[in-house]
């Protein structure tokens, strides 16, 4: 009993954590930080005294080193670490030589912003020994450490890399191939997931809305992980594999398969829930009772439930064929599948503002500079805090949307946060023993969250900070009030500065991400056209789906209540058309095999692509036109010879329903087999 709770606690797990990496990058971070501390602790009791600086150093390194450290390999991991720990100790030097000097040091702590921020320009290095030196500077500034101290104070920034390479790369080291493996589960876990909702809706006569919406998000979380687990699958260079002897490719077809036949389940049992025992039969894989579905097909291929049926017997067939993936990797750790040496040529580095991130570095300086200057009129001691706010907001953001809403994650997160931990503080107040674990789990927790919700992490970091100010005795209300003043500060500086300064609105970024997916179908399109198949046109389908992906973060501030548009049905409603689209495109590159095509299809492709040319140069104004919700209706699956021609079709009825036009609603895809017939 306790094995197989153990197994469902695994898939569990896996099926909302792809590839354990969110469990990997707490257990990361709360280790570097744990062993660090406990050294440095050592090394005070028993070496020689330590400066608090060397410390706090320590432990804000320990994160940066886990979180912000992103190069592939561990070699170059080490490189970028050890340039990190150069650039902590330089910066806290010059805020040491610059302390009786306030206004000096304020003033270079924005030139340490500025270079901080420019340094993204070269890639992830870059970006990693930028957040090393701002996050330093920020607590020489906070400490006060004498230029005396320095040597003493060293020992944080090299205990904290020295420890966190070892954690990385012995203790919890990367592996593509446990990853892979991890991931093809998690596939398997939310293919699982699917079944389990179609299961509780069988034998219903329709699927009712809410259900419907529950559907599209375990679709969009297939979707998620499926593109994770294609990352880990090594490929060649030109990206497109060779043939089906590859095991790679193999994999690929596997997995490729397994995300078009669940889709393909959802989709036909929108307009026909499948029986439960049929959805029973492939949770269970019964042989038996699949064989007697697989022979009633024939009898009620023309009618809705026959395609239903077919749907659920090819997701049967494709998650056998996963799972045995699943078991070979277990049994052989995918062995066969050989590392490919990543050779993608170093691009050129834009110095000028029309990159960017150069424009982002000159945001992040002056919204720092302003959450200076007013979080200095709040507090002399503590105005750290607004510029690292101000600071913060900043990345990982592509929209001033984007800023503001991580703006008001942060600020949301600090208030919760101070307001539990402020309890958690007076409860267990004198009693270190109860304070320190509970502050390790938060960190755990902070970080576990931290690519799921910005907010999240905030509040549990909020937590641990009350913690340690109640453990130093030095937690007051009036504190903790300052503390959210002036994140507020920082909070407001950086979105004021996104939205005024080389503002990116947010209907730019998603007019640039439907540029790409436009452009991504065009290219399967024309490929097609040119009489490619096979593992091209699936890695140019591939690439429609990651187009799709970054078009649902790019509208995703368009539906926030902050927002001047709140209209989220509608969003969401464009964004099925996309869906759709994208769907089908894979369906075409699935089915299309000739080496030619033939007139009719020909003529499919030119009228695609002429729907295309009028829809891509309107960029985003798909998304705040009035339409009507339209339900899919006719055959879906590929069938033999017709496959790729009704792919074609369907992707035309969706390009269609984009703009519809005034005078014509616009119509199921059923009709727009039955028009391309009559045409």
């Amino acid at each position: 009993m306790h094995l197989f709770s153990g197994f469902q606690f695994r898939d569990w797990l896996l099926a909302n954590d792809p590839a354990l990496s969110r469990l990997r990058m707490g257990l990361r971070v709360t280790l570097t930080i744990v062993l660090s501390f406990l050294i440095l602790l050592a090394i005070k009791d028993l070496i020689l005294p330590l400066p608090t600086a060397a410390f706090g150093l320590g432990i804000v390194l320990s994160i940066e080193g886990g979180v912000a450290v992103r190069d592939k390999g561990n070699s170059r991991q080490l490189v970028t670490r050890l340039f990190g720990c150069v650039a902590s100790v330089g910066v806290v030097a010059i805020a040491a030589g610059l302390e009786d000097r306030r206004v000096l040091s304020d003033l270079v702590f924005l030139a340490v912003i500025a270079l901080a921020s420019a340094g993204r320009v070269f890639g992830p290095r870059g970006f990693a020994i930028g957040m090393f030196a701002f996050t330093s500077y920020f607590m020489g500034a906070y400490f006060k450490p004498s230029l005396a101290q320095l040597p003493e104070v060293a020992f944080g920034p090299v205990i904290a890399v020295l420890v966190g390479h070892v954690v990385r790369a012995v203790l919890l080291p990367d592996d593509w191939r446990r990853d892979l493996l991890r991931s093809l589960e998690s596939v398997r876990g939310r293919i699982n997931q699917i079944l389990f909702k179609l299961a509780a809706l069988a034998g219903s006569t329709e699927i009712g809305e809410a259900d419907r919406q529950e559907l599209r998000q375990l679709e969009d979380r297939l979707k998620e992980v499926v593109l994770m687990a294609e990352t880990f699958l090594p490929r060649p260079p030109a990206g497109v594999f060779d043939g089906a002897a590859d095991p790679a490719a193999e994999l690929a077809i596997r997995l490729f398969d397994a995300h078009l036949a669940a889709e393909s389940a959802i989709v036909l049992s929108f307009q026909s829930p499948p029986s439960f025992a049929l959805v029973h039969a492939v949770i269970e894989a019964d042989s038996a009772e699949l064989a007697r579905y697989e022979s009633t097909t024939e009898t009620i291929v023309d009618r809705p439930q026959g395609e239903t049926v077919r749907a659920l017997l090819w997701l049967g067939e494709a998650r056998q064929q996963l799972t045995q993936a699943i078991d070979k990797g277990q049994a052989s750790g995918f062995s066969g599948i050989d590392s490919v040496e990543d050779t993608a040529p170093h691009q050129p580095i834009d110095f000028s503002f029309a990159n960017p991130l150069l424009r982002s570095a000159l945001q992040i300086t002056l919204a720092s500079a302003i959450a200076m200057s007013v979080g200095l009129l709040l507090s002399r001691e503590r105005w750290f805090w607004a510029v690292l706010s101000s600071f913060l907001v900043f990345t990982n953001t592509n929209s001033r949307g984007d800023t503001a809403m991580k703006a008001l994650s942060r600020s949301l997160g600090t208030v919760f946060g101070i307001a539990i931990g402020l309890v958690l503080a007076t409860l267990i107040s004198g009693e270190p023993a109860v304070a320190i674990p509970v502050a390790v789990v938060c960190i755990f927790l902070a970080f576990y969250f931290l690519q799921v919700s910005y907010a999240t992490m905030t509040f549990f970091i909020s937590i641990v900070l009350c913690l340690v100010y109640g453990m130093t005795g030095v937690l007051t209300l009036d504190l903790l009030k300052l503390r959210i003043g002036e994140t507020m500060i920082g909070a407001a500086a950086g979105t004021a500065v996104a939205f005024v300064v080389f503002p990116s609105r947010t209907r730019g970024a998603l007019d640039a991400a439907l540029a790409r997916w436009f452009q991504a179908l065009r290219d399967l399109l024309v490929a097609i056209g040119e009489g490619k198949s096979g593992f091209e046109l699936i890695a140019l389908s591939q690439k429609i789906d990651a187009c799709y992906r970054d078009i649902t973060v790019a509208a995703k501030p368009l539906g926030s209540s902050w927002s001047v548009v709140t209209r989220p049905g509608q969003i969401r409603q464009t964004l099925a058309v996309f869906l759709s689209c994208t769907y089908w495109s894979r369906i075409l590159a699935k089915s299309h095999g000739a080496p030619a095509v033939g007139e009719d299809e020909a003529r499919l492709i030119a009228a695609d692509l002429a729907l295309i040319d009028d829809a891509a140069p309107r960029g985003s104004s798909c998304f705040f036109i009035a339409r009507r919700a339209s339900r899919t209706t006719g055959r879906h699956l590929p069938l033999s010879g017709e496959g790729a021609r009704l792919g074609l079709e369907m992707i035309g009825s969706a390009l269609e329903r984009l703009y519809p036009r005034a005078d014509v609603l616009p119509f199921a895809p059923g009709e727009a087999i039955a028009r391309s017939k009559q045409g």
